[in-house]
């Protein structure tokens, strides 16, 4: 998977006065041509054009209180780089004996052709007594207007989707803050990763 860059699609959102979630790429990848979008796959239908409809929906994001882990990563082993902080975050969630309080998340900082830093994150019901320490920060998500976008199938198909997404920012022209986040609907630590259902929030200014 490559190129889901916030500072790209922020790019091309002010080249095109387009939009994305909690980090806003420009999300076109050398491994998916640009028509990709608009044939889709079997796997994630919605993809097939920026416009279908239920492809988008615009929502309004409530800040949440989250235990989160930073790092950064490839985009050729983005799932494993996540997966592998979502477990230590889960782990700690369950020693502590914290209730998770939905869909876990990435929140994508910086991104580019190659690479990112991103904040994994997993959403709790209150925070706990005592306060995480190392490499495990306590915090809350990003809030605001948003536009969610809905992908189905693997994790290694997200490019099609976000190469749709930008398709439809642009003919919105709608204005995207430098961040976004991917929500997962079915945890990704334990699902099938062909068979994902990934939420990407993108965040308007």
């Amino acid at each position: 998977m490559v190129l889901r860059v916030a500072p790209c699609l922020t790019a091309a959102a002010v080249a095109g006065v387009m939009m994305l979630v909690v980090a806003a790429p420009q999300i076109a990848s050398a491994q998916t041509p640009p028509a990709a979008a608009a044939t889709g796959t079997a796997d994630n239908p919605a993809a097939a054009t920026g416009t279908a409809e239920g492809f988008a929906e615009e929502t309004t994001l409530t800040a949440k209180t989250i235990v989160y882990v930073k790092g950064s990563g490839v985009w050729d082993s983005a799932f494993a780089t996540l997966n592998g902080s979502f477990k230590k975050l889960k782990a700690y969630v369950d020693k502590e004996g914290l209730k998770i309080d939905g869909p876990l998340m990435t929140i994508f900082t910086q991104t580019d052709d190659t690479g990112f830093q991103f904040q994994a994150a997993v959403p709790i019901a209150e925070a706990p007594k005592t306060p995480p320490h190392g490499d495990i920060a306590l915090g809350q998500s990003p809030e605001g207007r948003a536009v969610k976008f809905v992908h189905h199938g693997s994790y290694d198909e997200l490019d099609n989707t976000y190469e749709a997404i930008t398709n439809y920012l642009d003919e919105k022209r709608l204005e995207a803050k430098d961040m976004f986040v991917e929500q997962y609907e079915t945890d990704p630590t334990s699902t099938d990763p062909k068979k994902l259902t990934v939420d990407v929030l993108v965040l308007l200014k």
